[in-house]
């Protein structure tokens, strides 16, 4: 239970802590290991077309702590933690990999959910949801891309994740100062990078196996570049982008309107890279409206 961590109790924000009581840990089979893998999730909310939420790379579902709650009003809503991330189990034996996440996210998927669904990914979690959208087109009823990644080459850092580099890699990220400064960089408004903020950034670094997994997903070569693939995307996506992404900045969402077929962008004004945190209210109604209505907010 996430409860039981120290820091927990030292959240402040309301949605935070409502959000770290509702968590639920699902044994999830799938044919990566001969045991289950034990999968955070939290699902609220009642409606014919889910939404399944994805988060971005070394994060967990409590990036949707703000959105979560304001979607789910209005359908039924899914956050999970993905393989090798956030509060899921790290088995120390299982490679971390875009195939392997894809896998997990599928059985997770096919136990708990088996519907089609609007599944939205944030920065390295759109990469997951455009590769799980090729893959599994079935399964993806509507994309939602919000400041995503996945039209740049793998970062050659993977090269060079051998012992100790890969210890110092982690360790330097791992790093409360250093995190604290990537916060800062993901908002437009500096405020946002709170102390609550911090600790639901953080929080998972106490699970057991963070750098080994981490090391193992960097080795992997992680998610590269689908623009190639985007043209056999057959689903309506909607794109939306902090118009101040310091993060990834904007190369990237200027690509995206160029290739991607049948699609909507929207820009999110004066805002970083995480709009989900920085501008719920706002991002829920594009969400919704696309997802329901498609008309822009």
């Amino acid at each position: 239970m996430l409860l039981n961590y120290p820091a927990t109790h030292r959240l402040t924000e309301d949605t935070s802590v409502d959000f770290v009581k509702k968590l639920t840990f699902q044994a999830i089979a799938t044919p990566l290991d001969s045991e289950p893998i034990i999968t955070t999730t939290i699902r609220q909310g009642q409606g014919e077309i889910p939404i399944l939420l994805i988060h971005g790379f070394d994060s967990s579902l409590l990036e949707f702590r703000r959105l979560f709650p304001l979607l789910s009003q209005e359908t039924e809503t899914w956050a999970v933690d993905l393989l090798g991330f956030g509060f899921t189990e790290r088995k120390a034996h299982l490679n971390i990999s875009p195939t392997t996440i894809k896998t997990h996210l599928y059985y997770v998927w096919k136990t708990l959910i088996q519907k089609p669904v609007i599944l939205v990914g944030a920065s390295m979690g759109g990469a997951t949801a455009i590769d799980f959208a090729l893959n599994y087109p079935e399964i993806v009823k509507k994309l939602v891309l919000i400041d995503s990644a996945g039209l740049e080459s793998p970062p050659i850092i993977g090269r060079f994740m051998f012992s100790p580099l890969d210890r110092w890699a982690t360790a330097f990220l791992g790093n409360a100062k250093v995190r604290q400064k990537i916060s800062e960089s993901a908002y437009y408004d500096k405020t946002f990078a709170s102390q609550d903020a911090q600790i639901c950034a953080g929080l998972h670094l106490n699970c057991q196996g963070w750098s080994e997994t981490l090391i193992s997903f960097t080795k992997s070569g992680g998610y590269g570049s689908y623009a190639k693939a985007l043209q056999n995307l057959s689903q309506s996506t909607l794109v939306l982008w902090g118009k101040q992404d310091k993060i990834l900045g904007t190369k990237s969402a200027y690509k995206f309107q160029r290739i991607l077929p049948n699609h909507q962008f929207i820009w999110v004004e004066n805002c970083g890279h995480v709009p989900h945190l920085e501008k719920p209210e706002w991002v829920a109604q594009a969400i919704l409206n696309f997802s329901f209505f498609s008309r822009k907010p």
